[in-house]
């Protein structure tokens, strides 16, 4: 069997281990210290994510001394393909998705476009019937 790839941003990637993670104790405050170590991310770029997170509604984030990050609301009411459209900050798909076009020349003839247009719905409508409850990540203990 072939191996079929859809492929998204690192930053995505690790956008949705950081809210797994969260979503298993969606009360608690969690540090940047806590998810850089548990899933080996660069603290730059987590913050970055966690930025991008507490901009999107996400997250709220909580400076100081006993400060941290966690979910804005229940992990129930976070559905998957929204939080990874938000996470992929309008990355087009291929260059004629982009805002004006692109630089494609087939586009005024094209008849791949609308089927890709098509699957990319497809994988978002798929992804909007779980929620980040469906994904909880618990790490083991030791």
């Amino acid at each position: 069997m072939e191996t079929r790839t859809v492929r998204l941003t690192e930053f995505t990637d690790f956008g949705l281990r950081a809210m797994m993670r969260l979503a298993a104790e969606p009360n608690r405050l969690f540090t940047t210290e806590e998810i850089t170590e548990q899933f080996g991310i660069s603290r730059h770029h987590l913050i970055k994510i966690f930025q991008h997170l507490s901009r999107s509604g996400y997250i709220v984030t909580f400076r100081g001394a006993g400060g941290g990050v966690r979910l804005s609301r229940p992990p129930q009411k976070i559905r998957l393909g929204e939080l990874v459209q938000s996470l992929e900050q309008k990355q087009a798909l291929v260059e004629c998705f982009r805002l004006g076009g692109g630089a494609c020349s087939l586009t005024p003839s094209c008849r791949l476009k609308g089927k890709l247009a098509t699957a990319e719905d497809a994988f978002y409508q798929e992804l909007d019937r779980s929620t980040l409850a469906d994904c909880v990540y618990r790490p083991h203990k030791h």
